[in-house]
């Protein structure tokens, strides 16, 4: 049976349920991470930055479209990192018109405690065996089209 136009095809049982626990699980992550990032006096936004920023420094632009985001809002987000000593900019020395945004030593040990204050992923992934994380990773690569 072919699709009538404007009609939205329905999703099967299985995949909604998917779905919906998908979005459970985000939303779990989100509020989690909102709660971790608090106690270390950092936005969400800050937390995301302060973490990317962590594994080495960045082009203003990439963070930017790696957050999905203006790089005005980035800009912003950087500045109040860099007021409390938790990032720094240098200019990129490959291309000196580009300005690359660093964490700093504090900055990368507020990331740190950051992480190991994330308790969402680390317990419930704990009840899994080693071969069911594996499953469970391989398969949202896949979902993400990401080559395994």
């Amino acid at each position: 049976m072919g699709t009538l136009v404007g009609m939205t095809p329905r999703i099967d049982p299985l995949s909604l349920e998917v779905v919906e626990l998908i979005g459970t699980i985000v939303a779990r992550y989100h509020e989690e991470y909102e709660e971790a990032a608090a106690q270390h006096s950092l936005t969400g936004a800050q937390a995301r930055v302060l973490s990317l920023l962590a594994g080495g420094p960045t082009p203003m632009r990439r963070l930017a479209q790696r957050l999905k985001c203006e790089p005005s809002n980035v800009t912003g987000i950087v500045d109040r990192l860099e007021s409390r000593g938790l990032a720094e900019r240098r200019l990129d020395p490959a291309d000196r018109r580009v300005k690359l945004a660093a964490a700093t030593e504090a900055g990368r040990a507020t990331s740190e405690r950051l992480r190991g204050s994330l308790d969402f992923a680390r317990e419930p992934l704990a009840e899994l065996s080693d071969e069911e994380r594996t499953i469970l990773r391989d398969l949202l690569k896949r979902m993400l089209g990401i080559a395994p």
